[in-house]
């Protein structure tokens, strides 16, 4: 059999292998972090729908997640079992069962109810009513609805017809309506809008291309209450020719000639031993590392337990208890009023969770990438399956672990090097025109690198403008093709990272780079740079701009040294996309995400405190969230605490990223400051010292290399 052949016959057959989904061994308990099963969703909803607290029909489904048990118990129990987890002859069965429970958010009769479900007994043990400001997620069930609705509606019929357009071709999408105290919409729609769950309806034309966002129907708006599931306000401002659907479709030959220039060789990685990574049910074990895969319908993906074994030391040393994405807000900047409003707060108003679509073997994620379903609940309570939601899988890039060359000696010449190898966890989320890849990448060193990558489709406004000369004022954005400005907007993604570094209390330390002058006149030498520590004692201390001066951000353990005496600790580096908030504190949707102007904040863990625009974010108020709590400025020396981090990015679109945008990236690391005493790659296993990975590349017919 020829060498391609054999080639391509192992590729298709580990790429068939690598989509089998990983699950959980055999076991009667549940670990206790593990998102909830479908057995356990429909536990809850038989609890909640026959609990007499909430007697009004009907009732939907907002939010169902797990109820984390209390972090004490939580690690008491990872303590008691790390023996055994790390033994497979281990019986989970005889392991101590911490209790399951749900946090559920529900609607009925026009509110929003809190209700915590004891999972096992299928029991409501409490319930509230939310009487604040904000609403739950959207589900996907009532955005359908909603969606449904303009064809039926005479008036939009109307506007469609006036057009052009044929309105078998229209496709409509919900837009939060953000929220703007008592200045903002005009009267007609505020009194609509007022304590009322309401969302606005924009359209657009499908056509000949799948690209609809590129083909708006610019100066139509419909208003829905979603709670009477009717169209409430209804108005057409503006009339603007609809864009081509030529040159806009981002399908494989739909744009432009076929292609004919050079191509890269194709190649795969394939790993004789197999994957150096283990999952049981949804503990993840590689190298030195072991953490926790979770899911949360509105989070996404969810890191818990991350340790690292330092063999210097012989033992497993905590990192991170528990972290995810907690808001991404995304703010367009145009003023105008079929635009003021798009200020998305995506995990809050849609859910990360609801919208992480199955991942693609080959090409979201490498052959050698293993996979995780999530279900989550749906708007009915019942369970909903969703596959290949995450991957995890080793990264083979040609990178450099560390490396030296000595060339010092007369007689011979040294090189060491290592090659780097890294573990990736990878979701992606498909939230409306944008796709977010969301990274955790675990590194030997002991990093954690968090990567953001964004690609996707732009949100455009429709124009009478058809080249760049013709435009006379500030419009807002960049003319990507005839009849369509890409509108300017920013990209924040904030994390939420329950550190203990090696223990549960840390401190938040700022290392200020500070610019001397010398005046000893010992040498000629004018000036030098020197550190200012200071530590955080409050949350004010702990607020940072990183683009502000330069400095080292570390979380240390105070009450842990290294035979130095130095504090260990992890370091906060900064990866690029550091934007923050330009806009006006007084801006309402500033006020609703008042935590984007500085890309660091710290304060001490609470169990509640989770969401950065707080637990309802769809027509929040900017009372309840992350800026809110740290205006109680609490202690955070030598503390439980958790670290915020914000990835920004302010986007101006260019033509480069029309129809479809290739992807940017930014991001952090958590980066070991003294947490070893030396090097930890030094006394690590690599692949390619003993095996090398190997690299197998398919030759093409006709190339005779």
């Amino acid at each position: 059999m020829p060498l391609p052949v054999q080639l391509a016959m192992l590729t298709l057959i580990f790429a068939a292998l690598s989509v089998l989904v990983l699950t959980t061994a055999a076991s009667t308990h549940p670990h206790p972090l593990d998102p909830l099963s479908p057995a356990e969703l429909t536990a809850i909803r038989e609890a909640v729908l026959a609990s007499p607290l909430v007697p009004a029909r009907p009732l939907t489904f907002h939010y169902v997640g797990l109820d984390e048990p209390d972090k004490p118990d939580v690690l008491s129990y990872v303590h008691a079992h790390s023996s055994s987890s790390s033994s497979s002859s281990s019986s989970s069965s005889s392991r101590a069962v911490l209790p399951r429970r749900a946090f559920v958010v529900a609607r009925a009769g026009g509110q929003s109810h809190e209700l915590r479900v004891d999972v096992t007994d299928a029991t409501v043990l409490s319930h509230a009513v939310h009487r604040g400001a904000g609403y739950p997620i959207l589900t996907l069930d009532e955005q359908f609805a909603a969606v449904a609705l303009p064809p039926r509606h005479a008036p939009f019929v109307e506007s469609v017809r006036r057009r052009g357009v044929d309105l078998d071709d229209v496709l409509c999408a919900v837009f939060p309506v953000g929220w703007f105290g008592d200045a903002g919409p005009p009267s007609e729609e505020k009194a609509q809008a007022q304590q009322r769950r309401v969302v606005k309806l924009l359209c657009f034309v499908a056509g000949a291309t799948a690209n609809f966002y590129a083909r708006p129907l610019e100066g139509v708006t419909l208003v829905v209450d979603l709670d009477l599931m009717a169209i409430v306000g209804y108005w057409d401002r503006v009339l603007y020719p609809v864009p081509k659907a030529e040159g806009t479709d981002y399908r494989d030959g739909k744009v432009g000639p076929p292609y004919t220039g050079p191509t890269a060789a194709p190649g795969v990685v394939f790993q004789p031993e197999g994957r150096g990574f283990h999952i049981d049910g949804h503990l993840v074990r590689w190298a030195n590392w072991e953490f926790h895969v979770g899911f949360d319908m509105r989070a996404g993906t969810v890191i818990s337990l991350a340790s690292i074994h330092d063999a210097e030391a012989g033992a497993r040393r905590r990192v991170l208890y528990r972290g995810f994405v907690s808001e991404v807000f995304v703010p367009y900047m145009d003023p105008a009023e079929e635009w003021y409003y798009r200020t998305f707060l995506d995990a809050g108003e849609y859910g990360l969770g609801l919208w992480a679509f199955p991942l693609q073997p080959g090409a979201d994620c490498p052959a050698n990438a293993a996979y995780l379903d999530g279900y989550y609940a749906g708007q009915d309570g019942k369970p909903v399956e969703n596959k290949n939601m995450i991957c995890v899988f080793e990264r083979y890039a040609g990178d450099v672990a560390w490396r030296h060359t000595e060339a010092g000696f007369p007689d011979r010449l040294i090189t060491e090097v290592r090659p780097d190898v890294s573990l990736v966890v990878r979701m992606v989320v498909s939230c409306g025109n944008y796709d977010y890849i969301l990274d955790w990448e675990f590194k030997m060193s002991g990093s954690i690198k968090f990567v953001v990558s964004l690609t996707g489709l732009l949100e455009v406004k429709g124009t009478d403008y058809t080249h760049a000369d013709e435009i006379r004022q500030d419009a807002h954005g960049t003319l990507v093709a005839e009849n369509t400005l890409a509108v300017y907007h920013d990209h924040y993604v904030t994390y939420h990272l329950d550190l203990d570094v090696d223990g549960t209390n840390n401190s938040f330390v700022k290392n200020t780079i500070t610019t001397r002058r010398n005046t000893a006149g010992s040498t000629p030498r004018k000036s030098y740079w020197t550190v200012r520590r200071e530590v955080a004692e409050t949350e004010a201390d702990a607020q940072v701009d990183v683009n502000a001066a330069p400095a080292d951000l570390l979380i240390v353990n105070p009450n842990k040294r290294t035979r130095m005496g130095n504090e260990v600790g992890y370091r906060v580096v900064p990866g690029g996309a550091t934007a923050a908030s330009v806009l006006v504190d007084d801006d309402y949707p500033q006020r609703r995400a008042g935590y984007s102007k500085k890309q660091v904040w710290v304060t001490p863990y609470s169990k509640d405190e989770k969401w950065a625009p707080g637990l309802y974010a769809d027509q929040s108020t900017g009372d309840d969230g992350l800026a809110a709590w740290s205006r109680k400025d609490r202690g955070v020396r030598n503390e439980d605490i958790v670290l915020w981090y914000t990835v920004g990015i302010h986007h101006i679109p260019y033509q480069d990223d029309f129809p479809v945008m290739p992807t940017v990236s930014g991001g952090f690391e958590l980066r070991p400051a003294n947490f070893f005493e030396r090097n930890p790659l030094l006394k690590m296993r690599l692949p390619g010292r003993d095996q090398p990975p190997t690299f197998l590349n398919c030759s093409r017919a006709g190339d005779s290399s």
